[in-house]
């Protein structure tokens, strides 16, 4: 696997994902995807080096997590100020910021992206003392707009002063900030960690966390108990600090949560507490039939062709920010599953948001009519294909038909289900979905996001969808809090829990001659 160009991309990838998470809960958000950068560098020994010409024309394109945008928001909230990633890519004669120098108010941040961050939250953050009056419905008690109400003596103002323990602008006054303190003290800490986190992206350190390994031979079995047991098992480099933690699994998330609820080693079960039900094994075992195949004795001979069956398609919906992470993070999916071809389908009009300088979108055929961009040289066993569209138009289309629960599932990666600003975009796909029969994988950002989602669906469907999986905090959770830019004080964590469900099945049997259901 490369090295030294790895940690470059992933960098950027980080960096996009610490920029503008508006409305975290409650807003779907647009990648940005730009070139790399002409020239890139190194540390060795102490030194900055410049890559070889070699290295950089094989060094890959990654800019993802990033320019947070409100999907149903008013225009002014739409498009978030452009931060650049070319700072994180140091210049020789940059300073870098050491691990003990990490914590700098946002205003006064050495990063000229961080200072651009902090104007943007004091021109569109709102300070959150229950003296203002609230600047939108409240759709959670966990929000903090639901301490305001529409009567209150003051009208909302922006936010202004600095926090001096966490650095961030989270009141619009010192007078406000200290008497609300008790308040803020409950995530006081957490906002100062990711205020480190952030500016540890823009440190010009080398990364060694974002050096992945390679294929492991079969008789090596990983163990998907938690990220320790995991990283280990997979002979990862080793990840001695908490921060380095942290922003490995923030990429790491994506690939790892779909494996740790479809690989045949699992830590979900159906033993008490293990959250997965009767149904869930019976639609995970189908899959996992395909994904482990036996030996075959297949080999380069003629003697040795066997069929090869089918890949595993597993579709991401509503993609946005996972759909440009760096090839290298979802080959890590592929090295877990030895001998299945794996195919990976982005789909969702924001999957390729900002993407056009490095993949501009091809014309629609009759030979491509939903105009997709394959990626099929990934690695042996994996191919990536993305489509900007509606999953509901590709459905009716029966663009993907037929569906095998053997062969298919699909992956919701917070898509706001229940939320009010996105459910009117799921109620056409939901139904379709359901009709598949295949395994439905979700997560959210909070406990509530994800109850959230839950209770939608069994609302809208009611009767009709089977529980393969109890809602609960996901064991391979992004360690990394992110910040709301839009609200400071609104702090989640990337795939926080994680749930699957499915269309209901009715068993069919014969009683007195009698085809009964």
């Amino acid at each position: 696997m490369q090295s030294g160009y790895t940690c470059q991309s992933c960098l950027k990838a980080l960096i996009r994902s610490s920029v503008t998470k508006a409305a975290v809960r409650h807003v779907r958000t647009h990648p940005v995807y730009a070139t790399t950068s002409k020239r890139q560098y190194t540390q060795i020994n102490g030194k900055v080096k410049t890559l070889s010409n070699q290295q950089r024309r094989t060094a890959t394109t990654a800019e993802s997590l990033n320019h947070r945008v409100t999907r149903n928001a008013p225009g002014d909230l739409k498009t978030a100020a452009p931060f650049g990633v070319e700072e994180a890519i140091k210049s020789p004669e940059r300073v870098l910021l050491q691990s003990n120098n990490l914590f700098h108010s946002f205003s006064n941040s050495p990063s000229p992206a961080i200072r651009r961050r902090a104007a943007f939250m004091k021109s569109h953050a709102y300070c959150p003392h229950p003296d203002h009056r609230q600047t939108r419905i409240v759709t959670s008690p966990h929000d903090p707009e639901a301490r305001k109400t529409t009567k209150s003596a003051h009208p909302p103002a922006h936010v202004s002063f600095e926090c001096p323990d966490c650095g961030l602008p989270v009141y619009c006054t010192e007078r406000h900030w200290m008497d609300d303190y008790e308040h803020h003290a409950e995530i006081c800490d957490t906002l100062r960690q990711a205020n480190e986190d952030d500016h540890d992206l823009h440190s010009g350190r080398f990364f060694p966390e974002f050096e992945y390994p390679g294929p492991q031979i079969e008789e090596i079995l990983p163990n998907m108990t938690n990220w320790d047991t995991y990283l280990y098992t997979r002979e990862y480099n080793a990840i001695n600090e908490d921060r380095s933690m942290r922003q490995a699994t923030r990429l790491l998330t994506y690939p790892m949560t779909i494996a740790s609820v479809i690989h045949e080693l699992s830590p979900y079960n159906i033993r008490s507490g293990g959250r997965l039900t009767t149904e869930g094994l019976k639609s995970l075992s189908a899959l996992r039939y395909s994904l482990h195949p036996p030996r075959s004795g297949s080999g380069l001979g003629i003697e040795g062709l066997r069929p090869t069956p089918p890949a595993v398609r597993i579709f991401i919906l509503g993609a946005r920010a996972e759909s440009s992470l760096p090839r290298q993070v979802w080959v890590q999916l592929e090295y877990l599953f030895h001998r299945c071809p794996l195919h990976l389908i982005f789909i969702g009009p924001e999957s390729m948001t900002n993407r056009d300088d490095e993949f501009p979108l091809p014309e629609r055929t009759a030979t491509n009519p939903f105009g997709g961009i394959v990626e099929d040289r990934i690695s042996n066993y994996m191919k990536i294909t993305t489509f900007v569209e509606y999953y509901h138009t590709m459905h009716k289309a029966n663009y993907f038909q037929p569906f095998d629960p053997y062969f298919d599932c699909f992956v919701l990666f917070h898509p706001g289900l229940g939320h009010p600003a996105s459910a009117h975009e799921w109620e056409e796909t939901l139904p379709q979905l359901l009709e598949t029969k295949v395994p439905i994988i979700s997560t959210g950002y909070t406990d509530w996001d994800m109850q959230r989602d839950k209770k939608w669906v069994e609302e809208k469907m009611a009767g009709e969808v089977d529980l393969l999986m109890e809602a609960g905090e996901n064991r391979f959770r992004s360690l990394r809090w992110d910040l709301n830019d839009l609200d400071p004080g609104d702090i989640s964590a990337g795939n926080w829990g994680v749930w699957a469900f499915r269309g209901k099945r009715y068993e069919t049997t014969m009683r007195d001659g009698v085809i009964s259901v």
